[in-house]
């Protein structure tokens, strides 16, 4: 019988997983290279414009939610690829959802970054 693992090694593998995840994700996929390019920008800006401690969290939390959002988008995509790869009506909502969702969050945070940055540039 095999020994089971503890408790703290089943939470470093998976932070491990989870690692790995993000690595690949940003290596093969153009559209999160592109957010991590925007997440840069806009953070070398907020050290420019020495933004307050709440801008700072808005900040940090919408470029987490649009770049987790992404990642999910490409799980979904991912998974209804191998589902079924041939074109699909159905596959191809599933797909325009998930990447809707990407949008608005995309959406949200751009209109974060005018309310933030604007009064500061003029």
């Amino acid at each position: 019988m095999q020994k089971k693992e503890s408790f703290l090694v089943n939470r470093l593998k998976s932070v491990g997983y989870a690692f790995k995840g993000a690595i690949y994700l940003i290596r093969t996929e153009s559209s999160i290279k592109i957010q991590v390019f925007c997440a840069m920008a806009i953070t070398i800006a907020g050290f420019y414009f020495d933004i307050s401690r709440t801008e700072w969290l808005f900040q940090i939390a919408f470029i987490g939610l649009v770049m987790g959002l992404e990642g999910m988008n490409t799980a979904i995509e991912s998974i209804s690829d191998f589902i079924h790869p041939e074109r699909h009506e159905a596959i191809g909502k599933i797909k325009d959802i998930a990447a809707g969702a990407v949008f608005i969050a995309a959406i949200c945070a751009a209109t974060a970054a005018l309310v933030i940055y604007v009064p500061k540039i003029f």
